[in-house]
């Protein structure tokens, strides 16, 4: 049966109604701040978020979060609760930053080398940072999320590769699968456009091998940016291949349902508390946390 899936242009067209406000670059209370690269005349940085007892030479597992924006804009201030709670877990959590379309004028290629370049310089840079270099994640909503995923499973050099994935309503199908009906050749040139390559290339359910780490995903059933179905359709390639991926849908949620500022319905749990315990859950899973 095809079914019927629309929203990829949605995240090109409308990434502002999704970018985190607040000036730039930010200042971010609490956090070590360091550049990974300087690229397009920008010094490009992560906050690290220690935890309590930390020194240099620990041996403990990170995140590396990325911002959601359609590639075009937002801000590292994005990730910074759930940075804040992982370090007091004890995992040490970076929000990161990377060049976007509105302020760098980049497209969305250059986006996931800035990714790439971020995984790396912290497991560069593991003894010094007290990073287990064989325990480093990725994380990220929306195109952050696609940028997270695409460290994960697009054929990197192994140091920029992560070792696990926790994507919230992550743009995962950049170009056609079965069991998805595309809209055209207006979509396809739309994306190659923004994408600055062919979008198969960074397209992360295309490059799901039997190699992939472990994942994480949190998406609302109602998302209208990006479909639910592209991510039940990634966490079924997934399992074929054999990795442990474990989708968390929730019912009725839209795009961004997991941020901190969205409140939940009266005697309902905040979707963000809920998805901390589930991602809590994940990592303890996986033997990160205890």
């Amino acid at each position: 049966m095809k079914v019927a899936v629309t929203g990829v242009s949605l995240l090109l067209l409308s990434s502002s109604l999704f970018a985190q406000k607040g000036s730039y670059p930010p200042a971010i209370e609490g956090a070590e701040e360091m550049v990974y690269k300087n690229a397009s005349d920008t010094d490009l940085k992560l906050w690290m978020f220690k935890p309590e007892g930390w020194q240099p030479g620990d041996n403990r597992p990170a995140i590396v979060f990325f911002f959601g924006g359609g590639w075009s804009a937002g801000s590292p201030t994005q990730f910074v609760p759930q940075s804040e709670y992982l370090a007091k877990r004890g995992m040490i959590a970076f929000v990161a930053d990377y060049r976007v379309k509105s302020r760098q004028g980049v497209q969305a290629k250059d986006c996931v080398e800035d990714a790439r370049d971020a995984i790396a310089y912290v497991r560069t840079n593991a003894s010094e940072l007290g990073v287990d270099p064989n325990r480093i994640a990725s994380g990220g909503g929306s195109a952050g999320g696609h940028l997270a995923a695409c460290v994960g499973v697009l054929k990197v050099d192994a140091g920029s590769k992560a070792n696990a994935m926790a994507l919230f309503n992550p743009a995962v199908i950049l170009a056609p699968v079965e069991g998805m009906q595309w809209d055209g050749e207006d979509r396809a040139a739309g994306l190659k456009d923004r994408m600055g390559v062919d979008p198969v290339e960074l397209s992360p359910y295309h490059h799901i091998t039997e190699r992939a780490p472990a994942c994480v995903i949190f998406h609302g059933t109602a998302d209208p940016v990006v479909p639910y179905k592209s991510v039940e359709l990634f966490a079924d390639k997934m399992a074929e291949k054999g990795v442990d991926c474990t989708l968390h849908g929730y019912e009725g949620e839209g795009h961004g349902f997991f941020n901190a500022s969205r409140k939940g319905s009266e005697g309902k749990e905040p979707a963000f508390q809920k998805t901390l315990k589930q991602l809590d859950a994940f990592f303890v899973e996986l033997g990160w946390l205890e």
